[in-house]
């Protein structure tokens, strides 16, 4: 064999290796995660089943919202596990349904269910929860910027039905959608919803970064507001109390200051004390963005409520939106080191000492509340507390109040920041406990004897609530994991009859 031969085969042969070699390498490499797509959808398309052409891994986990989670995950935020059980905020905090008296949710008010049912529930409540109108449209159907801009101010006012039927009839169940949090060609996070973009006007943080929008788009919703009020009690908007506030410090002394500030916000009255009052919802982000320890780690809601999981070869937020307790802490053990078990213990613990204070400052707020029942019923007789004094009492307890509402509405029951939270708490109580102090002073001056246990009659406010005849759930009442509120409010003195 000559050499030309002899190299055409070494070269052959070794061409046949290196084939041989690459190809080896190519079955036992895993598939490289593929790119998030950028196709654009069209704009103004309100249909999830279309953007989920694109973006199905996506979808499918949304879709999941309609699932019950597990149960048994969590110690105190329940309301829509597999258990099936429908759980009551006024059972689990009795006080809360003599505080609300006179208002909707002082007849059905429950731990909330998925994205997917944010318009069903809203059907299926108490009526009286929608008494606002249109107004209560704003963050639980994604076309209320459309119905904004074609009826202007009339559709915060309209009955909530008739509001309803404003949106297409295939729709009208629809809650949060894609449309809402994402820009249409880019698929980035964006705010959407005017209340928001109004909301950061007014704290001058009009241009947020990619990160922080992570957190935004859920602030649209997961936020306190002010429904105000024209002379007929008519909504005539939903505005978000952060006046005088700034990103990262939106604090309850604000939230109450924009409340107190004009009449108009002052959406009900309360029956027990005959005062007008504003109301405090489900302020996540409010407390949250208060410099909580995972805020100030530049930590997003995404990244807790939203992990990425692995779908094939793509990697996904998953859309199946709920607390990281249902799911095992997944999300926090893209941080954390520890075991699941270990970060439980921590969530229960803070949990734990955030439900004993938020009861405690609830129940002094209910006792500061009857004595004003008692001082109005004593000057109908002839026997008036002190002008002065009533009005200071007065302050102290709508101090009181708008704090205890604040924890109560707040969905992590204090863990997304225990420190804030528990300050609210310890303030609240100190607030009523000067109301009581007060009142008991004018009372006594009044010629009115006080006794030494208030009863709150909670029986009087728990039972037969609304159209459906709510009643008292004893098996949901939270008890005092450290059994110290049986010493300031006695089981007696709740007047709850079982």
């Amino acid at each position: 064999m000559n050499l030309k031969k002899i190299l055409a085969a070494a070269a052959f042969l070794i061409m046949a290796g290196l084939i041989g070699i690459v190809f080896l390498i190519y079955i036992l490499t895993p598939p490289k995660a593929e790119p998030v797509k950028t196709n654009i959808i069209k704009p103004g398309d309100y249909e999830p089943k279309m953007w989920g052409v694109d973006y199905p891994h996506e979808y499918d986990t949304w879709q999941k919202t309609k699932e019950p989670r597990p149960a048994g995950k969590s110690k105190y935020k329940k309301g829509f596990d597999t258990d099936n059980i429908t759980y009551d905020k006024l059972s689990e905090f009795p006080y809360m349904a003599l505080l609300f008296n006179g208002w909707g949710f002082g007849i059905e008010y429950n731990e909330p269910r998925g994205h997917h049912y944010m318009l069903i529930d809203q059907s299926e409540i108490d009526q009286t929860r929608v008494k606002a109108g249109g107004a209560c449209l704003t963050c639980k159907s994604p076309y209320m910027n459309e119905l904004v801009k074609k009826y202007k101010s009339d559709i915060f006012k309209m009955p909530y039905m008739e509001a309803v039927s404003k949106i297409p009839e295939y729709h009208r169940t629809l809650g949060a959608a894609c449309i809402d949090c994402h820009d249409n060609t880019t698929l980035e996070p964006k705010v959407t919803k005017w209340t928001l973009k109004e909301g950061l006007a007014a704290i001058g943080h009009e241009n947020p970064t990619r990160q922080e929008l992570r957190t935004l788009v859920c602030a649209q919703c997961h936020v306190t507001y002010v429904i105000p009020k024209d002379g007929e009690m008519k909504s005539t908007n939903v505005v978000f109390p952060w006046k005088n506030g700034k990103f990262g410090d939106i604090s309850i002394e604000n939230i109450i200051k924009f409340i107190k500030s004009d009449p108009a916000n002052l959406e009900w009255k309360q029956s027990v004390t005959g005062f007008k009052l504003g109301f405090i919802r489900h302020p996540e982000f409010e407390l949250f963005s208060k410099g909580s320890v995972h805020f100030k780690a530049q930590a997003a809601c995404a990244d807790c409520h939203m992990p990425y999981k692995r779908v094939g070869a793509s990697k996904i937020s998953d859309h199946n939106i709920m607390s990281p307790l249902k799911d095992d802490l997944r999300a926090c053990l893209q941080c954390h080191a520890e075991t699941p078990e270990w970060l439980k213990e921590r969530v229960i613990a803070i949990q734990d000492r955030t439900m004993s204070l938020t009861s405690r400052a609830g129940y002094a707020t209910a006792k500061a509340a009857k004595l004003f029942e008692m001082a109005n019923k004593s000057a109908e007789t002839g026997k008036t507390v002190e002008t002065a004094l009533y009005q200071k009492a007065k302050d102290f307890y709508e101090e009181a109040f708008y704090r205890t509402t604040f924890l109560g509405a707040e969905n992590s029951l204090g863990f997304h920041n225990p420190q804030e939270a528990m300050r609210i708490a310890g303030d609240a109580v100190a607030f009523a406990g000067k109301a009581e102090s007060l009142l008991r002073q004018g009372l006594e001056k009044a010629g009115v004897t006080v006794p030494s246990e208030i009863n709150l009659e909670l029986s009087k406010y728990l039972s037969e609530r609304g159209t459906k005849k709510l009643n008292f759930k004893s098996e949901q009442e939270f008890n005092d994991p450290y059994g110290l509120e049986s010493i300031f409010t006695p089981p007696q003195s709740k007047g709850i009859i079982k």
